[in-house]
């Protein structure tokens, strides 16, 4: 018998999905290296340095914007730390990572966001398996992971718990008690009175050999994207504790646009593997349902901004111009362009792995990171302390 697709409507929550393993009942490994998509000053990588410090790892930073890797590995070198360094903006063309088919369709219709994360976090990955790292951390350098007089459930143990269940899970991503890691329209849902969960995000994920065949896909919650295999999720831990620092999520518009695509598709996706389903249900008449649904969501989120006594003034107003911001692009979104988009994602998910082989199979000298950036064709811009 085959199965009936549920009514779509976004859920709140998807934590049904991890498995949630406390940091005292995890099994304790080492961390390989970490990997930080750096966009601050060297100044935000303390606990980048403790972290790697610590686990005796190698830190790679991804740098981009306001982070230069001159800089960051000087910090390093004084933080005592092995530390290599990219400015990622010289790595960008130099073919290191393939160009994708969701891009491409992005960029043809105008969609496509203006951040490097996800450019970052693949390099990260190819870095990762041809030096033969088997464990990695994905770090954001806005998360803090030790501990202060205020947040003390962060410990160092809780890398190594992470790094531990690596060998049961594809992934594990540590729980955030800081800034929920949310879009701009599921903040403001959280804030004007709805019950809003999370999920597991690349800000502080350890991640095993095993998933590097996946890659990050340039949209948002490209970390949600990374997490699936061509059917469905892989096999997600959750457990300890990291915090995310406070950010204004309304600052501005441009953010709630540039969300809007990728947080309907990865909530439609989620959505399905909630009730038992796979992504192979995500036709042209299920999001025709979910987009109605996510609109629906938005009005009724917009709706309880305004109805909040306690959201007033220049808060309520910016809180407001995002709602309609994500609204205006959510009409744009055509179930047509979400089927297409998950076609190409899947053709990219081929160009990936085809890339990856090729890698390793002309790569001579596993377990060199040196030697990765040599086969990667990056080596004249690291920075090494």
């Amino acid at each position: 018998m085959t199965a009936t697709v549920a009514a779509p409507a976004q859920h709140t929550t998807h934590q049904r999905l991890l498995h949630h393993v406390a940091a005292e009942d995890a099994p304790q490994a080492r961390l390989d290296a970490i990997v930080v998509p750096n966009g601050r000053p060297a100044a935000y990588l303390k606990d980048a340095f403790r972290a790697a410090r610590e686990a005796d790892a190698t830190l790679l930073l991804l740098c981009s914007k306001n982070a230069r890797a001159t800089d960051a590995v000087l910090a390093g070198k004084r933080a005592g730390v092995r530390v290599r360094a990219i400015d990622t903006d010289e790595a960008a063309g130099l073919g290191a990572v393939p160009p994708f088919a969701t891009s491409k369709l992005l960029q043809a219709k105008r969609l496509l966001r203006r951040t490097d994360t996800s450019f970052k976090r693949n390099l990260g990955v190819l870095v990762a398996d041809l030096a033969g790292w088997q464990r990695i951390l994905f770090l954001d350098d806005d998360i803090r992971l030790f501990p202060h007089k205020d947040i003390p459930l962060l410990r160092p143990s809780n890398l190594r718990a992470a790094a531990g269940l690596l060998d049961q899970y594809a992934a594990a991503g540590l729980a955030n008690i800081g800034m929920p890691d949310n879009s701009v329209v599921c903040h403001a849902y959280r804030e004007s009175g709805g019950k809003q969960d999370t999920f597991v995000g690349g800000g502080a994920l350890a991640v095993g050999r095993a998933a590097f065949s996946s890659f990050f896909p340039d949209i948002y919650n490209e970390d949600w994207f990374f997490l699936l295999t061509a059917t469905g999720l892989r096999a997600t831990a959750i457990t300890s504790f990291a915090y995310q620092h406070d950010y204004d999520p309304f600052r501005d518009t441009v953010r709630a646009r540039s969300e809007e695509l990728g947080d309907t598709l990865a909530e439609g996706i989620y959505g399905l593997l909630d009730n038992g389903l796979g992504i192979a249900g995500a036709d042209v008449a299920y999001w025709a349902d979910f987009l109605e649904s996510r609109r629906a969501f938005i009005r009724t989120t917009l709706q309880q901004v305004q109805d909040a006594p306690y959201l007033t003034g220049a808060y309520e107003n910016r809180m407001v111009a995002a709602l309609k911001a994500a609204l205006g692009r959510s009409l744009l979104i055509e179930p047509d362009l979400c089927v297409r988009y998950l076609r190409a994602w899947q053709r990219d998910r081929d160009t990936w792995e085809t890339h990856l082989l090729s890698l390793r199979a002309r790569h001579g000298a596993p377990g060199d990171p040196d030697a990765a950036f040599d086969t990667l064709g990056i080596a004249e811009i690291v920075h090494k302390s």
